[in-house]
Order: structure tokens, then C-alpha cells, then sequence
């Protein structure tokens, strides 16, 4: 009789390998930065921190983002709309720093066809990695100041008192800059989705 092997986690292995900084002696196969000479909207920086179920910050984990363009078009072929813009590809990473930081420049997405063809509020899709976890943690970066969130029909499924979890808040004095953190686990823990 064999004994049943524990699963293995996802980390912590992504800044030597999969994160963005000119650390080591390759070139960066993703950046934290998606703003591309031929794209058009908003310019914005997503800024935050990952913290754990303790409230400490995660110094090594690795964040994926992946969104539309300011039209609402992804950079993918199944997306058959109107041609979206010819680098901007929507897709981004980037790890924490020592203080569990992180930042993303991009645009403010458009909003996006949603489950019946009913549009959905411009959003992000975030995923964390983290050392101790067996997958990916999949949440949405939402905008506060977007009054399509209130028609939103994925923010409908998430109970009310739980909502303002996915929510990046404008930065007082800088339109451009939004606020998303991170708790993976406790009081404040954001809203994740099952995939």
C-alpha cells in the first residue's frame, strides 16, 4: 500500500523565474507595465499590498492581471469585435516587495460582455500567487468610481457586505491612481471566485 503524496504549492520560486524587475540577466517575458505606444484610454496605476490571514505582508508573490482595452476588446482571437488595438495585449505580472507591494501601469478597461450578452462594469482579472497555496487565487479589480458597477451581473452574485472588497479606490488628488489590496485570508478577506 502506498501512502498518498501531499500536493505541492506554488511557491515560493516566481522572482527568480516568472517576475518583471531586471533582477537577473534575461529579458523580462512580462512586465508590470502594459501601456503601449499605439493604445488609447486612461492611463492608470494599480497600486496595493498582498497581506496574509495575519495581516503581515507576502514579500514574494506573484500577481497576474488580464483585461480588455479601453473599447472593451480583449487581445485574443475568440474575441471577434472590432480589432483591438495592435500591441496592447491586455496581460501583465508582476511580484511583491519586501513590503508585500506591488503596482501595475495600464488603462481603464471598457466594459465587457457578460453572461446573456449583458454588459459587464470595466473591470480587471487579478490572479495572486502565493507560497503555502496549491493553486492561484482568481478575484476582479473593479473600479469605485464606475456607476456600471451597480448593473454588474458577477457583482450581483457577491453579497453586498462583501463587495467592497473588489473595489480599487481612486488615491485622493491623483485621478490616475487606484488602491487594491490583497488579504488572502481573515476579516478583511477579499472576495476570490471559483474558476
Amino acid at each position: 500500500m502506498s501512502n498518498i503524496t501531499p500536493s505541492q504549492t506554488v511557491g515560493p520560486y516566481f522572482k527568480y523565474g516568472l517576475t518583471p524587475g531586471n533582477d537577473y540577466a534575461w529579458n523580462d517575458a512580462f512586465s508590470n507595465d502594459l501601456v503601449t505606444p499605439d493604445v488609447s484610454g486612461d492611463r492608470i496605476r494599480i497600486v496595493g499590498q498582498v497581506f496574509d490571514g495575519e495581516g503581515k505582508v507576502i514579500p514574494d508573490s506573484m500577481l497576474e492581471i488580464w483585461q480588455a482595452d479601453a473599447q472593451g476588446r480583449f487581445a485574443d482571437p475568440q474575441d471577434t469585435r472590432a480589432a483591438p488595438n495592435a500591441v496592447f495585449k491586455g496581460f501583465g505580472r508582476c511580484g511583491t516587495d519586501a513590503k508585500g507591494g506591488f503596482e501595475f501601469r495600464t488603462i481603464k478597461p471598457g466594459p465587457v460582455p457578460g453572461p446573456g450578452g449583458k454588459p459587464q462594469a470595466p473591470h480587471i482579472l487579478l490572479a495572486v500567487f502565493a507560497r503555502g497555496m496549491t493553486q492561484q487565487a482568481i478575484t476582479r479589480i473593479y473600479f469605485e468610481d464606475e456607476a456600471a458597477n451597480a448593473a454588474d451581473p458577477i457583482l450581483a452574485l457577491v453579497p453586498a457586505d462583501r463587495r467592497a472588497t473588489l473595489f480599487a479606490k481612486r488615491e485622493k488628488g491623483d485621478a490616475a491612481i487606484y488602491r487594491f489590496d490583497v488579504h488572502l485570508q481573515g476579516d478583511s478577506e477579499t472576495v476570490f471566485f471559483d474558476l
